[in-house]
Formats: structure tokens, C-alpha cells, sequence
């Protein structure tokens, strides 16, 4: 946090030291980002990232989207960047990015979006990405659900302030659960810490993982969860093969 001397923006943890949230996801067929957020270059060189063939984004709000020209390096060889995203989101994209988005002669190397409405589930090789809508706040966003040959590998919820019955439904039993678990104290728009392992208990995914976290949550504090809880930090992998 800007101009804050917490025990979290102190702290010596690298844990604690934490870029905005998104999820680079590599596949035998593809790879993909989901959000790029104003620090996507930043985490694109940390781990030395080459390849991204599409970008999915849960919404247009600032720290998710602002990254977006960055994915001009590797759209480069191809030539344009498939980009996938709700009607809603998309129309934002359009407008805050129109120099990309309606570009009729841009300069080699510039970045080119090919725009994909999400409305329904839809693959990116072997992986099926089935939108999860869920409420932010007074607005909804989607989550994802990414499955491979049938099996429910990963649910994410990055940003929201509940989960409607019929998506906890959706993603039951789902390998890893990776939600918004803002701060130990209630927020307007996140799910505060209880918040979300009372939602991951209702859903039973053999690994929770919080994310968007603020300063007020550390690292330390994974301590004290649960059995199959944790708390996510930057760079963080996990292999589903």
C-alpha cells in the first residue's frame, strides 16, 4: 500500500509482497492469461513468460485490465491476440483500448484484438472454460471454471462478494477453488477471509486458495486456516498433470 508502514508493508516475507491479481495458465496446446492487470508487464518478465496465445478477462475494472498494450509483444508474430470477455467487459475494452481495437492500419507490432463474447462455455484447446457470473459488489463479473477430459480442475473467483447457490453447485468437488478472500474484516465488494471458507466449505474443493489480497490479510496468517486452506501469494504454481 502507498504510504503505509503496516506489519504487512514492512514485512521481510516476499509473501507479502504482492502485484495484482491474475492467473497465467500453460497448457499442452496453448497458453493463456486470465486479467492483465497494471502490473502484467512487471509479471510477465518475473517469470519469464514467452507465450500467451489468448487473454480472458473477469472484468474492466482498473487493476485487471490496464496491462492490456503489454499484450502487444506477443501478439507479434501472429499478428493479433484473441480476446475473450463478457458483452459488458468487451464494450469497456472497446472503449478505454479504441487505438487497438480500431486501429485500420496500425504499425507492425502493434496490438491487434480479436474480440470473443463470452456467453457460454467455450475451449482453448483441450480446456473447457465455463464462465462463472457472480456478484462485485452492486455489479457481476465473471469467475472461471477450467476443465480438462471431464475433470474439474480449477474454479477462479478472483473478485466477488458472494457465490449464487447455482455456481457453488457448478464448481462442487472442484480440484483447487481459488477466491476472493480480501481481509479478515467485511468489505462492500470482497468476500471478507470467513466469508470465503464458509462459501469453500459449502463447495468442498480438495484445495482453497485465497487471492485479491490487501495488506490488512498476512502472509501469516495461513497458520491459522483450516486444513486444505491456504493463502495464495505471486508466483505461486500449481500442477494439475
Amino acid at each position: 500500500m502507498i504510504g503505509c508502514d503496516c506489519a504487512v508493508c514492512r514485512s521481510t516475507d516476499p509473501r507479502d509482497n504482492r502485484l495484482r491479481s491474475s492467473i497465467y495458465v500453460e497448457t499442452p496446446e496453448c497458453a493463456f492469461v486470465v486479467d492483465t492487470g497494471t502490473d502484467f508487464r512487471t509479471q510477465a518478465l518475473r517469470e519469464n513468460i514467452r507465450r500467451v496465445d489468448a487473454v480472458i478477462f473477469t472484468h474492466s475494472h482498473t487493476d485487471h485490465i490496464m496491462g492490456f498494450d503489454d499484450l502487444r509483444r506477443f501478439a507479434a508474430a501472429r499478428g493479433y491476440m484473441p480476446v475473450y470477455a463478457s458483452p459488458d467487459t468487451m464494450a469497456d475494452l472497446r472503449r478505454v483500448f479504441r487505438f487497438a481495437f480500431e486501429a485500420e492500419n496500425p504499425f507492425p507490432g502493434y496490438l491487434k484484438p480479436e474480440p470473443h463474447l463470452v456467453t457460454a462455455p467455450f475451449s482453448l484447446g483441450e480446456t473447457t472454460i465455463t464462465p462463472l457470473p457472480v456478484p462485485h459488489g452492486k455489479t457481476t463479473v465473471n469467475g472461471y471454471l477450467f476443465s480438462r477430459g471431464g475433470r474439474r480442475l480449477v474454479a477462479y473467483l478472483s473478485d466477488c462478494s458472494g457465490v449464487p447457490p447455482e455456481i457453488a453447485e457448478l464448481i462442487r468437488g472442484v480440484h483447487a477453488l481459488i477466491i476472493d478472500g480480501l481481509r479478515p474484516l467485511p468489505h462492500p465488494t470482497h468476500l471478507s477471509v470467513r466469508q470465503a471458507l464458509e462459501i469453500a466449505t459449502g463447495i468442498n474443493p480438495k484445495a482453497t486458495y485465497l487471492t485479491h489480497i490487501a495488506h490488512e490479510l498476512a502472509q501469516s496468517a495461513e497458520a491459522d486456516l483450516p486444513a486444505g486452506a491456504y493463502i495464495a501469494y505471486d508466483g505461486l504454481k500449481l500442477d494439475f498433470e
